[in-house]
């Protein structure tokens, strides 16, 4: 029996949630039934995801949205880059690393023993961060060989779920292009690299493109949530490439940011730009949920506020994010500017402590109190957003004249004004649910409800609030740019 609505899970990096999702009137209508923690576990001096932990939330999620009516299908999203190894009897061989864990220290410079950074770039086009499964891999070499000796399958996160409740073994192609082992060419696995690290392609699942099937839920899984055995699609199932499949635009060129802890900042091209500035700048290459590539740079994104409220928690103020951007408002400007994207800040920890010990390393005002530290935050994020986008549009050629935001991070208006005004661009902010959106528009368009990615943009465009911000074009940030740009790399 059809139930008219489709079941999505939407993995971030510290909750998740369950949406139901269908069609009425001509707009689509999500709910949310079921939302949790995504708390990963530190062991022994290394970070993990709590897997188990998490499937059983999707089992949580399947029960209760088949007490709400039932769904017709299920569809995925995670993160990128985290794996699981399973063994010859299909067994998980220890809980996945996640990608903030230590291992991958160094392991840059040690993959570039092997192959040089130039020809990593040329070879898979991904952005070259610790991050990356490749460096991941290569820690494995030097640190786990058991592991990998012991493994015959190597799947990524939101296609590990999958095989949990389905059986198949594949790997869906906008989270394989987030590893820096995928051939941006060819869209399939790179031999080349795949041989430096001493592994054979056969480890690592078939590649399939979203909107097609994993296959039906298992009947044990069936027979203990009564529910039905409705296929498991493969969506766009990195969370960024379901994000941008909703955006509203009917535009071939446009520009996005995927608005969350992460900035994801850029364009969809047709084909690759491998080129050495490109990859001195840091443009990567991932897949988008029609095929084509998402071509953009990570910038740390709300991260920064997110883990100083957190630090203010702790100390015993508990503020909320509105009273934080009422005190970067009235904080006065320009005063000192951090890089987003330094080390300094990419653990979690004792955020205002580390903007202030930024400031002081490289000889500039301090800030003092919680206002000018936000300020600088948010001054800093929003510059960097316009060094992204001159970067982008030097690399593809021509001008993008407007931004698409999406994502929780457009709840943050402040931050959405200063988009505009700092770079000087229109910007549209919306949907605020942009991966939840984008995952169920790719199991629409795999039922036949939406004809195409451009018919589902039309259908989100009507469905869910835009706003937009125009820039205050009197605004002259040029020198306060320039001064900026000193603490890039810094």
């Amino acid at each position: 029996m059809k139930k008219n609505q489709i079941l999505a899970f939407d993995f971030g990096a510290s909750s998740g949630r369950a949406m139901l999702s269908r069609i009425e009137d001509g707009k689509m209508v999500i709910e949310e039934i079921h939302r949790f923690s995504n708390d990963p576990v530190l062991v022994n001096g290394h970070l993990y995801w709590d897997v188990l932990r998490l499937f059983h939330e999707i089992k949580q999620g399947i029960s209760k949205a088949t007490n709400a009516g039932g769904f017709d299908s299920i569809g995925i999203d995670t993160w990128g880059v985290d794996y699981g190894l399973l063994d010859k009897d299909g067994q998980l061989i220890g809980n996945p690393y996640n990608y903030r864990d230590i291992r991958t220290d160094g392991m840059q410079e040690e993959f570039y023993k092997l192959m040089p950074r130039e020809e990593l770039y040329a070879e898979t086009g991904i952005q070259q961060v610790d991050l990356n499964t490749v460096y991941q891999l290569m820690a494995a070499v030097k640190y786990r060989p058991q592991d990998l000796a012991q493994a015959e399958t190597l799947l990524l996160m939101p296609d590990l779920f999958a095989y949990f409740l389905t059986g198949a073994k594949r790997i869906e192609y906008t989270n394989a292009s987030t590893t820096g082992l995928l051939d941006p060419h060819t869209k399939d696995w790179n031999e080349k690299v795949l041989a430096k690290l001493g592994l054979k392609k056969e480890l690592f699942g078939e590649i399939i493109k979203p909107g097609e099937v994993y296959g039906n839920l298992l009947p044990e899984i069936c027979e203990e949530l009564h529910c039905d055995s409705v296929p498991v699609i493969a969506v766009a199932t990195h969370d960024t490439a379901s994000a941008v499949a909703s955006v509203p635009t009917q535009e071939k060129d446009y520009a996005y940011i995927s608005c969350g802890t992460w900035s994801l900042f850029g364009t969809v091209n047709d084909e690759p730009i491998l080129t050495e500035q490109s990859r001195q700048i840091g443009f990567t290459h991932e897949g988008a949920s029609d095929g084509k590539i998402r071509y953009l740079k990570n910038i740390m994104g709300l991260w920064l506020i997110q883990q100083s409220r957190q630090e203010w928690k702790r100390q015993g103020l508990d503020v909320s994010f509105d009273e934080m951007e009422n005190a970067a408002k009235g904080a006065e400007p320009f005063k000192c500017f951090v890089d987003p994207d330094a080390k300094d800040f990419v653990a979690p920890g004792n955020m205002p402590k580390r903007v202030q010990e930024f400031c002081k390393r490289t000889g500039q005002y301090v800030p003092q109190n919680m206002g000018e530290i936000l300020r600088c935050i948010y001054q800093s994020l929003a510059f960097k957003y316009r060094y992204a986008t001159e970067m982008l549009e030097t690399l593809i050629g021509h001008e993008l004249p407007v931004i698409h935001m999406i994502g929780g991070g457009i709840k943050d208006q402040l931050l959405c004004s200063m988009a505009a005004d700092y770079c000087k661009k229109t910007v549209m902010a919306g949907p605020v649910e942009a991966t939840v959106t984008g995952n169920a528009a790719v199991q629409f368009m795999a039922s036949g409800d939406f004809k195409d990615l451009s018919h589902a943009r039309a259908v989100i465009k009507e469905s869910f609030p835009i706003k937009t911000y125009e820039p205050d074009l009197s605004l002259d940030l040029n020198a306060h740019f320039e001064e900026f740009k000193k603490y890039i790399g810094k």
